[in-house]
């Protein structure tokens, strides 16, 4: 094996010394020598083993195991690069030093550039993966197939309203998954869970109508220490820093706010389910719920469902108990669905057909999301209702007030729908894995869901606490799921002795502890006073407008080109250069780029934020991340055939290739 290597030598008049020979005698390819080689070779002016010996790791890399893809040629390129890149040279204009862009192969490479996105996000994805039920993404599916095939599309707000009711800790989040074929309200075995109103669309046959779920209703009998007992309200956790007096008024209005919320569920209901124990028996609070029925909506259907009597036969007798509320009792499950379609059959009876639901039919499909979030007490309910004109949620000094994630309907002023989610408090997860507490670890993961599904995120921050380590974590994780993003800064009437330079400065400061934001907008609001809530709509609009905006493949190209003409990518110490070959925008919402390049690793992550840089000045994208992949081109068949044939054109002797040429 060591002849064909010594006569590769000798060809180029290099003398390999005994030494070199024998080290050559112990290597084994599998290769075999091109019929170009068979024939005597004409040896070349002599050269020296010391002159040629740097040189000589570099060209017996550059051995192919399988075609012997050798290229030497004279002419060779004193800054060392490698074969590889002269091979796809001709995608490159050399006559400028090799940076410009040329159009090539451009249906293959859109079509490659699709599947990097896909790629990219399998992998985001597995990485962000938020502990979700299959069984539960199961029947959202199937709901949302039979939904497209059997309903009409129809606004939220035309729709009949059914409002679950009852007293607190009885089932009726558990019966609202059930009816709605999700995981939206939080189900754990503690009262006083649900505070406000959570909506969800149901339909059953032909009728389409919204859930309301509520919160436990109380009775004015029970004293304010057992009301408090009951709710499991604290009086501690997140409540530093605010007084002890306006701590104890808080607390005290707590029972109220939760049982006005529901009182305005009962009241826009045309159906009512009267939710109660069937395994805890009759109560004084489930008498006194229903004589408030009775006196105050006896205009209304009214259904009593006796909740958690799994047994039919069982469920018969638990049920005969509550004969005396005046109501005729349906023994129900909703944990396993027991009677639960008898249930809906009483609920479709008590609503009302709408006359001519295709007037109704909605023009676009897409209505963007908007997540309210940050941490506790920022005033995230606050803005809520006042973008809403409402006090849909519940706004309190009591850390951890909102607990579900509240979706609302919202048209803009410009007539734009949106669809608004607000969200839990975000706090540490060594704060709430120390607090023991159940509800808010699922709080915060339903607030982080609502990130995932929404398409812009407003980050709310408090104007005197300014930006916190919480804060960066939660943009962080904005940035990753690539959602758009808008910076809240609410009660900025708290900042003393503001000037015209105030927000300047504040707004240096926030940029520089909030990098990872860099490209979101900011707003300044007072929610409690209604102050500048519109802003927030209206910059949630631009930045859903700009992640949703698509640049040509030209425009694109053009940007880097002048990019690369303005700085060249670095090269490395063996003198490799990247080379940017194609780039196209492959997706919206995160707007997503597709770089085709020699090689993905001669690209620093310096040169890209470089790149992204250039792109966002000359292109826009406010308010939105846009992602930058870099792929290795394939070659396509043509192209492999012509670096073979100049492989094997380079094998052939330069006077050799003389005579043929004559």
């Amino acid at each position: 094996m060591a002849a064909p290597m010594t006569e590769l030598l000798c060809y180029r008049g290099i003398t390999a010394s005994p030494t070199l020979s024998k080290t050559l005698s112990l290597l084994s390819f599998p290769f075999q020598i091109p019929k170009s080689l068979s024939s005597p070779i004409p040896r070349a002016p002599p050269l020296s083993l010391h002159t040629c010996l740097p040189s000589l790791p570099r060209f017996l890399s550059r051995l192919s195991t399988k075609d012997f893809n050798i290229s030497i040629t004279d002419d060779q390129e004193e800054d060392g690069e490698e074969e590889e890149e002269e091979e796809v040279g001709e995608l490159v204009d050399e006559s400028d030093g090799g940076d410009d862009l040329l159009t090539v192969d451009a249906d293959d490479l859109e079509e490659d550039a699709r599947y990097v996105v896909q790629e990219f996000s399998s992998t985001l994805s597995s990485q962000l993966r938020i502990e979700d039920e299959k069984d539960d993404q199961e029947k959202v599916s199937r709901k949302q197939r039979r939904q497209k095939s059997t309903v009409k599309s129809i606004p939220d707000h035309l729709l009949p309203r059914v409002a679950i009711v009852g007293r607190p800790n009885v089932g009726k989040s558990a019966l609202f998954n059930r009816l709605v074929s999700g995981n939206n309200a939080i189900v754990v075995d503690e009262p006083g869970v649900t505070r406000d109103r959570l909506y969800g669309r149901s339909f059953w046959g032909d009728h389409e109508f919204m859930v309301v779920d509520t919160g436990g209703v109380l009775t004015v009998s029970k004293c304010q220490a057992s009301v408090m007992e009951e709710l499991a309200i604290s009086t501690t956790i997140g409540m530093d820093g605010i007084p002890l007096a306006s701590r104890e008024a808080a607390v005290a209005r707590m029972p109220s706010m939760i049982e006005k919320q529901a009182t305005a569920a009962v009241e826009e209901s045309s159906v009512i389910i009267f939710l109660v124990d069937g395994k805890a028996g009759l109560t004084a609070a489930d008498e006194e719920i229903s004589d408030w029925l009775r006196k105050n909506y006896s205009d209304k259907y009214i259904i009593l469902a006796v909740n958690k009597c799994e047994s039919p036969r069982k469920g018969i007798m638990q049920a005969s108990e509550f004969w005396s509320l005046g109501f005729s009792p349906l023994p129900i499950s909703a944990i396993s669905g027991t009677g639960t379609g008898e249930l809906l059959d009483l609920v479709c009876s008590g609503l009302k057909n709408i006359e001519d639901p295709e007037d109704f039919a909605e023009q676009e499909d897409y209505v963007p999301a908007i997540a309210i979030v940050g941490r506790p007490n920022v005033g995230k309910s606050s803005i809520l209702n006042a973008l809403v004109g409402e006090d849909r949620t519940i706004v309190s000094p009591v850390s951890g007030t909102t607990r579900d994630a509240i979706d609302i309907e919202f048209i803009g002023p410009d007539g734009q729908k949106f669809q608004l989610i607000d969200t839990a408090g975000i706090r540490r997860r060594a704060v709430v894995a120390s607090s023991g507490s159940m509800t808010e670890a699922l709080s915060v993961n339903r607030a982080f869901r609502a990130i995932r599904r929404s398409d812009v995120v407003a980050l709310v921050i408090e104007a005197l606490a300014c930006i916190t380590e919480q804060d960066c974590k939660i943009a962080e994780r904005i940035e990753r799921e690539g959602k758009g993003c808008l910076i809240v800064v609410n009660k900025w009437d708290t900042i003393p002795n503001k000037n015209q330079q105030t927000a300047t400065y504040y707004e240096q400061d926030v940029r520089e502890k909030l990098r990872v934001l860099g490209w979101a907008p900011i707003v300044y609001s007072t929610a409690i006073a209604g102050q500048s809530v519109d802003k927030i709509i209206i910059a949630a609009s631009t930045v859903e407008k700009e992640r949703s905006r698509r640049l040509s493949t030209s425009v694109v190209n053009q940007v880097v080109q002048e990019a690369l003409a303005f700085k060249s990518p670095p090269r490395t110490r063996g003198g490799k250069r990247g080379r940017i070959y194609y780039c196209t925008q492959a997706a919206i919402r995160p707007p997503t780029f597709v770089f085709f390049v020699n090689d993905a690793k001669l690209f620093p992550e310096t040169y890209r934020r470089y790149m992204e840089k250039q792109l966002r000045s000359d292109a826009g994208f406010l308010g939105t991340p846009i992602r930058l992949l870099w792929s290795n081109r394939r070659k396509t068949e043509k192209e492999e055939g012509r670096a073979a044939t100049r492989t094997q054109a380079n094998l052939v002797p330069r006077d050799r290739k003389l005579e043929l040429a004559t």
